[in-house]
């Protein structure tokens, strides 16, 4: 039966989790903390792919106290062997009393079975303990189990009167320096970092994190910063094999409908990996669908989207944009300069895309709006 206890040191636990925030991919951000007789007597998180589990750290430190002790986690154990053994075993052999978690795991390897197996083995199960906090703490990895998908966050820079760009394109800078750090932060939670050609061209950004290093190693994740996966979009494949981004540390991707022999080997010379995919239904760009669904399968959990008014309206219209980020600048950019959006007219508001905000709060001088289109505000 739940207590406030339960929920004290599952808030514990997802504490904990969050140290994982910048560095677990493509594995879920889990936490995990041992109870005996109402004292911690071991606790942990999963920091890395291919290390050990929450579930292992905290054992490990609580040794013999496990035996006869509760332990809270923040996702199902695993009671599959992936590149660690099944916590579900680790858990059986602690001989702990009694474990909870706050949510199931979507993964279809495991969905209830590594709480089944606890029972079995005469372990008390309970699940469900603060699961909207766990749900939130890994939108990414339970969309990609349930929807096949990654979850996308598109980060957009506007003026007071919502411009982005003045009519001769110029952009740098719209916000101050406070949301450009922030905005750091973002890239550098997110398993890869999409943008357009069209900001390819006219831009030529790095797409990396620069995050400082002491708030890296706060996090407990290493001397080495994790550079996210980079993305383009190139229908046409115009990214010039110097483009800034393909110098940089970590992968870039690009996603093309174009099949110029010379331009692939120049961009693979380059150090690209060039992905062809249909076109869109409406023949224009390539299939945005069919991208999100390979970056699924390369274990992409978050996706953030930096790009211009074309690639963010066309997912957007797809209905595959799950969350916007946008900073607001306390400056006007008048009429002729460049909106948030490419979309198509709208004759009735009935047909209008309708927003849900989350949150706003001051970013230095500037305001960081968090908001969901409406018909995925319900998605988790």
């Amino acid at each position: 039966m739940t207590d406030r206890a339960d929920y004290a040191f599952m808030a514990r636990a997802l504490h904990l989790a969050e140290r994982g925030l910048y560095s677990t991919d493509p594995n879920p951000r889990v936490g995990c903390v041992v109870v005996r007789d109402g004292e911690i007597v071991g606790e942990g998180w999963h920091c890395r792919a291919g290390e050990a589990h929450a579930e292992i750290v905290a054992l490990r430190q609580a040794g013999e106290r496990a035996r006869g002790a509760d332990a809270y986690v923040t996702l199902e154990p695993c009671c599959h062997h992936g590149r660690t053994p099944p916590c579900s075993d680790a858990l059986i052999a602690a001989g702990l009393k009694r474990v909870v978690a706050a949510m199931d795991d979507p993964n279809p390897k495991v969905a209830g079975q590594g709480l089944a197996q606890l029972a079995q083995a005469g372990i008390a199960v309970e699940s469900g303990v603060m699961r909207g906090e766990a749900e939130r703490l890994n939108p990414g990895f339970i969309q990609r189990m349930r929807a096949g998908r990654p979850w996308v966050r598109c980060k957009l820079a506007m003026s007071l009167d919502g411009r982005t760009a003045l009519a001769n394109g110029e952009s740098h800078w719209i916000t101050g320096e406070a949301a450009r750090r922030d905005v750091q932060s973002w890239r550098a939670r997110s398993s890869a970092v999409m943008t357009g050609i069209g900001t390819v061209l006219a831009d030529d950004p790095a797409l990396t994190v620069r995050l400082e290093p002491a708030l890296w190693k706060q996090r407990g994740c290493g001397e080495e910063i994790r550079q996210p996966l980079r993305v383009v979009m190139d229908s046409r494949l115009r990214t010039p094999a110097v483009a800034r981004l393909l110098k940089q540390p970590g992968r870039t991707l690009i996603f093309t409908a174009g099949a110029d022999p010379d331009a692939v080997q120049a961009l693979a010379e380059a150090g690209a990996t060039v992905s062809h995919l249909p076109h869109a239904p409406d023949g224009t760009g390539v299939n945005l669908q069919e991208a999100l669904r390979l970056l699924a399968e390369e274990g992409i959990n978050e996706l953030w989207v930096e790009a211009g008014a074309s690639l963010s309206g066309a997912l957007l219209q797809a209905g595959l944009v799950d969350e916007l980020i946008i900073y607001m600048a306390p400056l006007l950019m008048g009429d002729a300069a460049r909106g948030l959006f490419h979309l198509p007219p709208f004759d009735r508001m009935a047909d209008t895309i309708g927003l849900q905000i989350s949150d706003m709060r001051a970013v230095g001088d500037d305001w960081r709006i968090t908001a969901r289109p409406r018909r995925t505000q319900d998605a988790l």
